[in-house]
Parts: structure tokens; sequence; C-alpha cells
């Protein structure tokens, strides 16, 4: 199994400190936040890679950091060739161009650069050998703050029925957090949604379509999660962390 963070974004909610800095860098806790996740996906013995996608602008803050990294796993950079919010592949985008350079064929874990969470990813990799395509969900609390997010809708058996991009009127607390498992046979996929021409933005936007032709499970996650999208997250993941 590989795993992929998305750390290829500029951090736009956060330009008071992503101006002249990539976000996945900026200290929590004492250490690249970024360095947290490397930290969870470590604690998954069938991983055996870990890619990152970066973009150009920062590419030689990465560079450097990597450089000086100390981890149990190989870490491999994939420059999108970005330089601006104008111009980048968006995380879908992303993902093809790591898939496809990377020439993966292994199962594949996603996850984006700006999660920050203390539960365990091995019941996730469990659940996923056992069902499949999966994604790891979380409830917010309060229900106003879920329309941010992806709204999901679970049958008995976990299977995926329903997924909403940022709704109105959310009916549920239970989102859809960008932590996601791919089968190895399913990642051409990607490419094909690509292909027709569909939203390379938001990871949630390829969900949403993989649940209308796929059979894809949720997997609720229990513990601490933060998405670092504004100061105010921030500010609280590092004093949670710390």
């Amino acid at each position: 199994m590989k795993a992929l963070i998305l750390s290829a974004g500029y951090g736009t909610r956060l330009l008071q400190l992503t101006r002249n800095h990539a976000k996945p860098l900026l200290p929590v806790a004492g250490k690249p936040m970024v360095e947290h996740i490397i930290d969870k996906i470590g604690e998954v013995a069938c991983i055996d890679e870990i890619y990152m996608v970066i973009n150009q602008k920062f590419a030689g803050d990465f560079e450097d950091w990597a450089a000086r990294l100390e981890s149990g796993k190989k870490i491999t950079l994939f420059n999108d060739g970005s330089t601006d919010d104008s111009n980048k592949l968006g995380a879908i985008g992303d993902m093809k161009l790591v898939v496809e350079k990377g020439g993966i064929s292994d199962d594949l874990l996603v996850i984006a650069g700006d999660n920050l969470f203390d539960f365990s990813l091995n019941p996730f990799v469990e659940f996923f050998q056992e069902k499949g395509d999966s994604v790891g969900l979380y409830r917010v609390e309060p229900l106003e703050l879920v329309k941010k997010y992806s709204v999901v809708e679970l049958d008995e058996t976990g299977r995926l029925t329903g997924f909403e991009e940022k709704p109105d009127a959310p009916s549920t607390n239970l989102i859809a957090i960008c932590i996601y498992l791919f089968r190895k046979d399913k990642l051409n996929l990607i490419s094909r949604y690509i292909e027709e021409g569909n939203n390379q933005d938001a990871p949630g936007y390829y969900i949403k379509w993989l649940v209308q032709r796929r059979s894809v499970s949720g997997f609720v996650f229990s513990g601490k999660w933060f998405d670092i999208g504004d100061l105010e997250s921030y500010n609280t993941a590092d004093r949670s962390f710390a």
C-alpha cells in the first residue's frame, strides 16, 4: 500500500500565514503539521512509501524540509508545477498526476495535508481490506458547521447511499473528511473522472461521482480532527496538540 499526502494547495483562507509559507509546513505543537500526519501513517505497517504532491511556489521549502526529515518510510515529492491558485491542478488533478508519474499499482491511502487528527489509521485500513473503496467520516457539531463539508448517508452495511457537497440544509452531522482508501484496480477511475470534464478541485466531487458508479463504504472516526482552514482552526489545533 502507498500513501499520498495532498500538499499543493495555497491556503487562501489563511493568507496571513501562508502568503510566503506552505500550509502543511506551518508549525503545530512545535513541528510542521504534515509531520503529525506522517507519524500516523508510520503506524500502518503495510504502507511502504509516502508520496507528497507539492507546488512549484514552495518546492524549495518542501525539499529542504524533506532533506532534514527522519522518517521510517520512504518519502517522495512530486511537483505539480503550479505557481498560484489560478493555475493549480486541484486535488483530483494532483491525485491523477501522482498515480501516473509514480506508476502506482498498489492500494492508495489519500490524506489532505491540512487534516490533523489523533486517531489511529489502522482500523480504517482493516475496514478497507474488508469493504473495498472507503471514505473517512466524522461527526461535526454544531450542524451549521456541516455546511462547509460533504454530508453523507449510510445504509446498515456502512455503504454510502448519499453524498452532498456543502449542503444548504444538512440533514445529518456526519461528514466526509479527506481521508480515503482506494483499491489499486480502481485508480484508473481518477483519469476517467477528469476526462469527462468534471471538477478537479475539491476531492469531494470525485467521491460523489464515484458513489454513483461503484460501491464506496464509510468508516466513522472518533477522536480529535481538525480541518486547518483559517486562523481560528489553526490556533485551536496548535493548542490541542500542544
